[in-house]
């Protein structure tokens, strides 16, 4: 008489040697269209990139060549590639969580560390760096400084970024408006409510008012 355990094992054994085989079908289909797709068959007209490219980017109204991988995101670009880099963009969470890796992309905010690259070819980017107009700071930058909106800083650059597209593109921005716009920062330190009564005087002399 067979036993029951052993014929669990052995019919355990037939389903996974089926599937195994089911699998490697899968695989060698997989191969196929990927050599299909890289011999030109699919998405004509696609450049296929490997290994180190060099592109050129700009960046704070200048334009920047940099060689990087395809996989290579935009805030590794900034901070790792670049000669000499631009580190005002920071790495801390590398997963679009946090927000301390805000750019201006096209005049928009985005996080540099879910951006390519290349993807950002032709298109113009500014970084904390460049949010300044040489030695004249940015209204939001003097404010962050007379009402002591940091602490450790890492979320700084990212808050400006992100509060800076907003006043820009809409000076007359209300508290509400300018919260909605850095609502993908976070601030470990805890001040916001210092971060957003410099925003409140940002506003008023971008919008032709007084501190």
């Amino acid at each position: 008489m067979a036993d029951p355990e052993r014929s669990g094992v052995d019919l355990s054994r037939r389903v996974f040697l089926k599937s195994a085989g089911g699998l490697a079908a899968g695989g060698a289909l997989g191969e196929s269209a990927l050599a299909a797709t890289n011999s030109g068959l699919f998405g004509d007209g696609v450049e296929r990139l490997t290994g180190e490219v060099e592109i050129e980017l700009t960046l704070n109204g200048a334009a920047r060549k940099v060689k990087v991988e395809p996989r290579t995101t935009l805030l590794s670009a900034l901070r790792d590639r670049l000669e000499p880099p631009l580190s005002g963009a920071k790495l801390v969470c590398d997963m679009g969580s946090c927000g301390a890796c805000t750019v201006h992309v096209d005049g928009k905010p985005a996080y540099a560390c879910l951006l390519l690259a290349v993807d950002c070819v032709g298109k113009k980017l500014k970084t904390i760096e460049g949010l300044a107009q040489g030695d004249v700071l940015h209204p939001l930058q003097t404010a962050f400084c007379e009402h002591d909106a940091l602490m450790c800083g890492f979320c700084t650059p990212g808050f400006l970024m992100s509060i800076s597209a907003c006043l820009d593109t809409k000076p007359t921005a209300t508290l509400d408006e300018i919260k909605e716009s850095c609502a993908g920062n976070v601030c470990r330190c805890g001040t916001y409510p210092h971060i957003f009564e410099a925003a409140v005087a940002a506003q008023r002399v971008l919008a032709g008012g007084k501190r």
